[in-house]
């Protein structure tokens, strides 16, 4: 017995993550619904299925390639003129190229997309809303489907339906005649390898590496220039007159002779000057007592 399901509902397009909770898928995703103002998930996911089917195509036809099956030419060929009437890949593309491809050049095909990019809508969210609302058409052919599919040929034909109030130059929710959309570009990817070794934090050996190897030279550097100048200073002669010793040194040795003197040296010179001083101070007390006397039997 086979299910075939109920006709109403048709199978579902496109193909759901393996695991539900990834960390870095889900960051992934969320920029891109973020840049590309999408309403969930399944928008991406369905560009990812087709652009996995693209690419499982392209790898079926390389492997029949080299034989003589001209099958394998003529599939080859309409699945680059699809994609380049898509304006997914340029002119003279290869079937390597269709395998370089990721998910943004698909979502940037949607009608939402160009609809912001042409300066019809001030952010991406607001052409949805135009879209869904009935205010877009190609070719004077009214398209309320966000994710439509722009080919090359249409992509100059996008505008404002006839029926649209937004045709008025006036109407508020138009953008300005300076207003300039700003070009979705592809964000550069960091390196996993990097992050996976190191567990997400940058590697601090490196730095700290460097910043030792960068201090050593300095620091040999000014011992280098130091060494000359204490030389220079050895070398030069010392000029004095003929018989006379040097005064440097003298200078230098009373210097060493005062520097190698302990601390109670200088007390015990200090005492006998107090000692001296106080037989001199009573001397001249004794002198004045006689000078006293003196006076009073006169």
């Amino acid at each position: 017995m086979i299910f075939m399901g109920k006709p109403k509902f048709s199978r579902k397009k496109y193909e759901t993550p393996s695991h539900p909770w990834q960390a870095d898928r889900i960051k992934a995703e969320n920029e891109l619904s973020r840049k590309y103002g999408l309403k969930n998930k399944r928008e991406i996911w369905k560009a990812q299925t087709a652009l996995r089917r693209y690419r499982g195509q392209a790898r079926g036809l390389l492997a029949k390639i080299g034989g003589d099956n001209p099958q394998v030419k003529k599939e080859s060929e309409q699945l680059l003129m699809r994609l380049t009437r898509m304006n997914i890949l340029p002119l003279n593309s290869t079937l390597d190229d269709v395998l370089a491809l990721e998910t943004e050049p698909i979502l940037s095909r949607r009608l939402q997309t160009l609809t912001y990019l042409k300066g019809l809508a001030n952010t991406p969210t607001q052409a949805r809303q135009l879209i869904s609302h009935g205010h877009i058409a190609i070719a004077d052919r009214r398209i309320t489907v966000p994710s439509y599919m722009v080919t090359k040929d249409e992509e100059s034909k996008i505008g404002y339906a006839a029926n649209s109030p937004l045709n008025d130059l006036l109407h508020p929710a138009r953008p300005s005649a300076e207003f300039k959309s700003v070009p979705i570009k592809k964000e550069d990817k960091p390196e996993e390898s990097k992050d996976k070794s190191t567990g997400g934090k940058p590697p601090k050996t490196d730095e700290t590496k460097k910043d030792i190897v960068g201090e050593k030279p300095s620091e040999k550097e000014t011992v280098q220039e130091k060494k000359p100048v204490k030389s220079e200073s050895k070398e030069k002669p010392v000029e004095t007159p003929e018989g006379k010793p040097p005064k440097t040194e003298e200078k230098t040795s009373e210097d060493l002779s005062q520097k190698e003197k302990p601390a109670g040296s200088e007390k015990q010179i200090e005492k006998p000057e107090e000692s001296k001083d106080k037989p001199t101070e009573e001397k001249s007390e004794d002198k004045n007592k006689s000078d006293d006397v003196k006076k009073g039997g006169k």
